[in-house]
C-alpha cells in the first residue's frame, strides 16, 4: 500500500533520534515554552510516556516528520496530557497528501503517496478538529506559508469536501476543497492524547 511505503519513508530507524534523546527534546521544549495554565508535572508526564510505547512510537513519527510536538494542553475532562505538531509551518514530511483514501481511490491520475488520515491512523493520531487548530493558532501563528487539512465533519465529506486551514492577514481562515485535491505546501498536523 502507498500510505505504508510513504510511512516506512519517514519513519528510517537510523535517521530517528533515540528515545532518550526525544524525551530530554520534549523536556526541552516543555521547559522553554510554558503554556499559560498549563501546570503538569514533567515526572507524571514522562512516567506516562514509558507506560506507553505505541505513543512514544507516534511522538517519534510526529518529530521525525518535521512536526516538533510539545504538549499544549490537558484535556480537563479526562486529564489526558494533549500533544500536537507545533512547527511553524505544516509539517514538511506530511504535505502533498489528499485527505482520506477515499478521496485517494476517486483519484484517477497524478495520484499522491497516499492520504492524511490513513497516515495518522496508522501511528494511533488523529487530525486536528478546527476547534483544536483555532485553540493551537491562539499559541501563536502557524501555517503561514503553508496549510493544514483538519478532520472533516461528516457531511461535508459526503459532499466530497474537506477542510484546511491557514494563518494569514493576522487572522485563521477555515477553508474547503475536494477532498482528493493536494498541495506541496498543505499538509497535516496531528494531536496525540497521552
Amino acid at each position: 500500500m502507498l500510505v505504508v511505503a510513504l510511512a516506512d519513508e519517514f519513519g528510517k530507524r537510523d535517521a530517528l533520534m533515540s528515545e532518550q534523546a526525544l524525551i530530554e527534546l520534549l523536556q526541552q521544549r516543555f521547559k522553554r515554552k510554558p503554556l499559560p495554565g498549563l501546570t503538569p508535572n514533567w515526572a507524571e508526564f514522562s512516567q506516562r510516556l514509558a507506560q506507553h510505547p505505541d505513543k512514544l512510537q507516534a511522538l517519534q513519527w510526529m518529530q521525525d516528520s518535521g512536526g516538533e510536538p510539545a504538549l499544549i494542553g490537558l484535556d480537563e475532562q479526562s486529564g489526558e496530557c494533549l500533544i500536537a505538531d507545533y512547527s511553524a509551518e505544516t509539517p514538511k514530511g506530511r504535505r502533498s497528501l489528499c485527505y482520506d483514501d477515499a478521496a485517494l481511490a476517486e483519484r484517477k491520475e497524478h495520484k499522491p503517496a497516499g492520504s492524511a488520515v490513513q497516515l495518522a491512523a496508522q501511528y494511533g493520531l488523529a487530525l486536528l478538529t478546527e476547534a483544536e487548530y483555532q485553540q493551537l493558532q491562539q499559541l501563536g501563528p502557524l501555517d503561514q506559508k503553508s496549510s493544514s487539512w483538519l478532520l472533516t465533519p461528516a457531511e461535508i465529506r459526503a459532499e466530497g469536501g474537506a477542510i484546511f486551514g491557514d494563518y494569514r492577514y493576522g487572522r485563521v481562515f477555515i477553508y474547503h476543497n475536494g477532498a482528493q485535491s493536494y498541495y506541496a505546501v498543505r499538509g497535516f498536523r496531528a494531536m496525540l492524547r497521552l
